[in-house]
């Protein structure tokens, strides 16, 4: 699902017109951005945790010529989704 089919998609569940969910979905994105910006995170419970973590500085390999590059250390995004999410997804059959 890409972000348009998700702005129908609320648009129909709530009732709401298109622009309208679409202001909501910026406003959300924008919101956990920021929080993660100042390391805070946003929890939503039975969801998910949007947080941010440290990955540390390493050395890679550039795979056409095989040298070796250093990889700086990096704050990166990262999702944990939460026990009724996990919940959710594994009863659902292959």
């Amino acid at each position: 699902m890409n972000r348009a089919e998700l702005v129908e998609t609320l648009a129909k569940t709530t009732g709401q017109t298109k622009a309208d969910s679409e202001r909501w979905l910026s406003a959300f994105i924008s919101t956990i951005t920021k929080n993660m910006k100042r390391k805070e995170g946003v929890k939503i419970v039975g969801f998910g945790t949007f947080a941010t973590a440290k990955r540390k500085a390493r050395t890679g390999r550039t795979p056409q010529t095989g040298a070796t590059i250093k990889i700086p250390a990096r704050i990166v995004p990262v999702f944990r989704p939460g026990a009724a999410l996990k919940d959710n997804i594994s009863k659902q059959r292959p």
